[in-house]
């Protein structure tokens, strides 16, 4: 699988070196970087290669897409699709340091430097693209309820409606967002955490009665306690993940978005589903069409 998704970048990076070495007279040059990658001159792909060290940003605490293993090092969905990027970079994945980024600081992680790019359940919406870019969409998930095993109050969002129901979710989250149409008071209803687990945390304890994410993730949590916690109806939203870059980095976001479409076609986008959040039963689908604005 990697020596297809090599040869289609080879030939992507072939093309882009081409269309540089046409325009001499502008001055513009390529640099060579490590491994047996080479980018243009001062793009951030060779910056990177030239480091041999990546930045990424990802959950710590969401099993299936990025989860802090035994090893101390997060596992998941969204780790391998980081890891096909970076390896794509020439950055092999022990030169990789993993920052950990909750929903409410994804967008200022990327703003202010702290990371190359964001790998984290990230939902695509135009407020996000106000301060970022994106990259992808590389999955589609679908927001849902958990509740405790033995509830069955709850049939979905609009269970929230009479006010009586309390619901968690992350600070910053697009589920927090869109959930708050469906309660009767957000003040008193809506309680929301820094992590999801702190939030099924609430759920199993009894101060909170629901908790409310993206499918996948609950189905994560869903599958290491599967005596304590079960779905409460169907999905009722759409949710693009994508890759988390500087606004304006737009050769960058291309060069990611290249990286996905190899990594569709090659078979390596449905292997790290597969190993990580495929365990849990949920299906991965076609892949999604790539979002190039």
């Amino acid at each position: 699988m990697r020596t297809k998704r090599a040869a289609v970048l080879t030939a992507v990076a072939a093309l882009a070196l081409g269309l540089t070495a046409c325009g001499d007279d502008a001055g513009e040059e390529t640099g060579s970087g490590g491994s047996d990658k080479s980018f243009a001159a001062g793009s951030t792909m060779e910056r990177l290669n030239e480091a041999q060290a990546i930045t990424i940003g990802t959950k710590f605490d969401q099993p299936g897409f990025g989860l802090k293993g035994l090893s101390g090092q997060p596992e998941g969905f969204d780790v391998e699709i980081a890891k096909i990027i970076a390896s794509e970079l020439g950055i092999p994945e022990d030169k990789i340091e993993w920052v950990e980024a909750p929903s409410k600081v994804r967008e200022d992680v990327i703003v202010n430097g702290t990371v190359d790019l964001v790998a984290a359940t990230y939902t695509i919406n135009p407020k996000r693209k106000e301060r970022i870019a994106f990259a992808g969409p590389y999955y589609e998930a679908g927001q849902n309820i958990m509740v405790r095993k033995d509830d069955t109050s709850i049939t979905g969002p609009d269970s929230f409606a009479d006010g009586t129901k309390k619901v968690c979710s992350a600070t910053g989250s697009t589920p927090a967002e869109e959930i708050k149409q469906y309660v009767k008071d957000v003040g008193s209803q809506l309680v929301l955490f820094d992590t999801y687990d702190k939030c099924r945390d609430a759920v199993q304890g009894g101060q909170v009665d629901a908790l409310t994410t993206d499918n996948v993730i609950l189905l994560g949590y869903i599958a290491k306690d599967e005596e304590s916690f079960k779905l409460a109806g169907e999905n009722f939203t759409k949710e693009p993940y994508g890759i988390g870059v500087k606004k304006d980095d737009t050769e960058f976001r291309d060069f990611v978005n290249d990286v996905l479409e190899a990594a569709f076609a090659d078979g390596s986008w449905q292997q790290a589903w597969d190993d990580t959040a495929g365990t849990f039963g949920a299906e991965l689908g076609t892949p999604p069409t790539i979002d190039r604005y």
